[in-house]
């Protein structure tokens, strides 16, 4: 079971919103719902949270690009909502595919191929796709430093109650509670 929430700051303080991300496919398709969330270039903070498996924020100021933390890559990959958050980028992989056909033109047959037997170096759990996925935080754990949560306390939030800590954290605990 998730829980995902929207915390908009304005003038009157933080505001909580549920949200469905049924509909939502992309990080930039949930950037844009934070965005019509939020008021002028106020911070938006979207919160997703897997019944104590593991948490995400992603942070949207303005038109700026979205900020991500998800506090566990491999369980948060066995997820719809985790994907949406995972991008290559994130995960330290290169966007583009390497063994592209238009990369092969030129080859004569006679250089070696890539070494497939291994993946990045930390990486221990495989996607649907053969990459590997490193276990553990990813991202930017300094996202809301300038709301008084460092990213050593952002990496010491354990994921059953993270969203409420964090909440509490920016005053907001009670709105927060109140959508979920």
């Amino acid at each position: 079971m998730y829980f995902t929430a929207l915390l908009a700051r304005t003038d009157n303080g933080w505001e909580a919103s549920d949200t469905e991300l049924d509909d939502v496919e992309s990080l930039d398709e949930l950037a844009e719902l934070a965005r019509e969330t939020g008021q002028d270039e106020e911070p938006v903070l979207v919160c997703i949270e897997q019944e104590g498996a593991w948490f995400g924020i992603v942070r949207v100021d303005g038109e700026d690009d979205p900020r991500v933390f998800v506090s566990d890559a491999a369980r948060a990959m066995r997820s719809a909502y985790g994907e949406i958050l995972l991008s290559d980028e994130l995960l330290g992989r290169e966007p583009e595919d390497p063994y592209a056909l238009d990369q092969l033109a030129d080859l004569d047959g006679t250089e070696d191929g890539p070494d497939l037997s291994s993946g990045p170096v930390g990486a221990t759990t495989d996607d649907d796709d053969g990459e590997a996925v490193p276990n553990g935080p990813v991202g930017d754990a300094g996202l809301m430093a300038d709301f008084g949560i460092g990213r050593a306390a952002v990496l010491g939030l354990a994921p059953e109650n993270a969203l409420g800590e964090i909440a509490d954290a920016l005053g907001c605990a009670e709105v927060l509670e109140a959508v979920r």
